[in-house]
């Protein structure tokens, strides 16, 4: 009597476009397209897959959920290798931009404010955006216009470096205000 294992963990990977090419196809009929962009019309798979291999070239279905399933003649290999390198060079040309964050105070000083200032301008030069955040404490939070005050001094400060993206607000006991770099010509 022999026994079969059955796996718990099924490793193979779920149907993906890349999945329908040539025998893959397995669809009664198929819109076909050829390698130059003209419309074949509907025909059965198997005739389509005739048609490509006669071109020496792939079936693939580039629209499995159409009615009928769209399928192009084309070479698979080249498309696929077009499509990673478009992917490439967009991840190349992306640039993540981060949040940081400057705490000030109400009652802060000249000097640590100054300390403060010149990090929030290397973080904007960098490309980053600042989020200015003033925490109130017990009895501060009766003169929130001074916390205001001190926000819209440090920003007047960054103005040429960055510009506001989003006004001091209160939100619970936290007034914040979001800086984002300005853009560069």
């Amino acid at each position: 009597m022999e026994v079969a294992f059955i796996s718990r963990f099924d490793n193979r990977k779920p149907k993906q476009p890349d999945d329908l090419v040539n025998e893959r196809v397995r669809f009664k009929e198929v819109l076909v397209i050829d390698q130059n962009g003209d419309q074949l019309g509907v025909k059965s798979s198997r005739e389509a897959l005739d048609i490509a291999y006669d071109a020496n070239l792939d079936l693939v279905c580039v629209a499995p959920n159409a009615k009928p399933p769209v399928c192009r003649i084309m070479n698979f290999g080249k498309y696929r290798f077009e499509q990673q390198k478009k992917a490439r060079e967009m991840k190349k040309n992306s640039k993540v931009v981060t949040l940081k964050e400057t705490q000030l105070s109400v009652t802060i000083d000249t000097h640590d404010k100054n300390v403060k200032l010149k990090r929030t301008l290397k973080w904007l030069e960098e490309g980053n955006k600042v989020k200015v955040a003033i925490r109130f404490r017990g009895r501060q939070l009766a003169h929130v216009d001074l916390g205001k005050k001190v926000i819209d001094d440090f920003v007047e400060e960054c103005a040429e470096v960055g510009q506001i993206e989003k006004p001091a607000k209160l939100e619970g006991r936290t007034l914040t205000a979001i800086l984002a770099p300005k853009k560069k010509k």
